[in-house]
């Protein structure tokens, strides 16, 4: 096992902090690990793309779970997998696309383990019909503070907790998930323009039930009339009779995708890797124009329709040395009005951020912390340097909790604990089955001590 003093931050590149990082190869060397971890503690951390401090650990231990990373079982028929915790969804596309199954929920990024889509019980564009990432996971194995290696089902505390509990219940060492079955490695893509977020809202609410994958790229630099214009984009997997004469021989092999033009801009306009209020209006005013006012039954890529930044060398450094902060919050049906006023507000403050999503949720995961419920989810990234951002991001914190809303734990590096206990209800639980299982603090994270988890 190999052991390296080192400074780690999320995929924001904020508030760094220096620990120690272990990179167990065995569970005996990871529960070794636990057990000496000191005063500390430690925490499990994955590919490194939590955008904020969930995976750091200032001062104590880091087990880097990246080295565990084998697919032990796979059941051809029924498409369950068996895997280590350090195996990413990157890897299980390589390998079990190609025998027809796909990933049953899959976030903006394939470069990470399947350990932190449970601990972060990840979302994706098809959350109405899927749910999170934890829904289809049948069992795990958890490391405990004491060292006892726990096999942990649905339907359980240990299980609901662990679920969207960003890793302070315990070490995920392997999983057990369902994969969803595919004909081909194409996605059949719908796209439309929406002329400002009223138009958006109600495009969502038509016609989205024929397509298992929706989102929107909202333009939160637009002002006036204008204000929440969209690209609305819905996809399912594409049959094997649409694709083309040539595709067919292989339908499902996992291409490479050329970037796609919207993001290829970021790096044509930017190549400092600076991205400020002009340029940020300038991306989305081409983004905007260069997206059809309306296509239908385009084939695309999986990566370029699932995951496009992963084709951006380093886009985490677009907005400079001070790095981002990833805002991201739900509200549910019913607080529209909430919605409009917090895009208004990032609109008049002309704040630079260029890569914004809508998604509509449907019925939450019993996850203690997980984030999604049914509702409206904006995820927006925005320069940590940017003046008085901390009190502006306060203020939203406050609308979204009235709404009885909340903000999303796993990309956090700035909510305070105050705001935690109304956003999350179940966290009075949350804490007491922590101070049962791990009543001396093994499991400890910047996280974690910042909002008192």
């Amino acid at each position: 096992m190999s052991v390296d003093t080192v400074s780690l931050t999320g995929w924001g590149r904020t508030a760094p902090t220096t620990a120690l990082r272990f990179r167990p190869r065995s569970y005996e060397e990871a529960a070794a690990t636990v057990r000496g971890c000191g005063p500390r503690g430690s925490i499990a951390r994955g590919l490194g793309r939590a955008h904020g401090d969930a995976a750091q650990n200032a001062g104590g231990s880091v087990l880097d779970m990246t080295a565990l990373d084998r697919i032990r079982a796979f059941d051809a028929g029924t498409g369950v997998v068996r895997c280590e915790a350090g195996v990413s969804l990157h890897r299980l596309l390589e390998v079990l696309l190609p025998l027809g199954w796909f990933v049953p929920v899959s976030p903006g990024t394939r470069h990470i383990t399947v350990g932190g889509a449970i601990g972060s019980d990840v979302h994706g564009h098809n959350h109405r019909a899927a749910g999170s990432f934890s829904r289809h996971v049948t069992e795990f194995e958890l490391l405990t503070a004491g060292g006892e290696v726990r096999t942990v089902r649905p339907g359980t505390p240990l299980f609901d907790a662990t679920a969207g509990g960003m890793g302070l219940t315990g070490v995920i060492l392997s999983a057990t998930l369902r994969l969803d079955p595919v004909a081909t490695s194409l996605m059949s893509v719908d796209t439309e323009r929406a002329t400002d977020l009223d138009d958006l809202m109600a495009r969502f609410a038509t016609g989205g039930h024929h397509h298992r994958y929706t989102s929107a790229w909202i333009d939160l630099t637009a002002r006036g009339r204008a204000t929440g214009r969209a690209v609305l984009t819905r996809g399912e997997h594409a049959p094997l009779d649409a694709l083309p004469a040539h595709a067919r021989r292989t339908p499902l092999a996992l291409r490479s995708a050329p970037l796609p033009a919207a993001h290829s801009l970021v790096g044509d306009l930017l190549p400092g890797g600076l991205l400020g209020r002009v340029s940020a209006a300038a991306l989305a005013e081409l983004r905007y124009r260069r997206a059809p006012r309306s296509r239908t039954g385009e084939l695309q890529r999986i990566p370029a329709f699932f995951h496009p930044l992963d084709a951006v060398p380093h886009w985490n450094r677009i907005h400079g040395r001070g790095g981002f902060v990833n805002y991201e919050f739900v509200v549910g049906h019913g607080q529209e009005e909430t919605l409009h006023r917090i895009v208004r507000q990032i609109s008049r403050r002309r704040c630079p951020s260029f890569l914004a999503s809508l998604r509509r949720f449907g019925e939450g995961d019993p996850g203690w912390l997980s984030f999604p419920v049914p509702g409206w989810s904006l995820a927006l990234d925005l320069p940590a340097a940017l003046p008085g951002l901390a009190r502006f991001l306060d203020g939203l914190d406050e609308e979204v909790a009235a709404a009885g809303g909340r903000v999303c734990l796993t990309n956090d590096s700035r909510l305070r604990p105050d705001a935690l206990a109304t956003m999350y209800p179940r966290l009075g639980e949350f804490r007491a089955l922590r101070a049962e299982l791990d009543p001396d603090g093994a499991f400890r994270s910047d996280l974690s001590r910042r909002l008192s988890l």
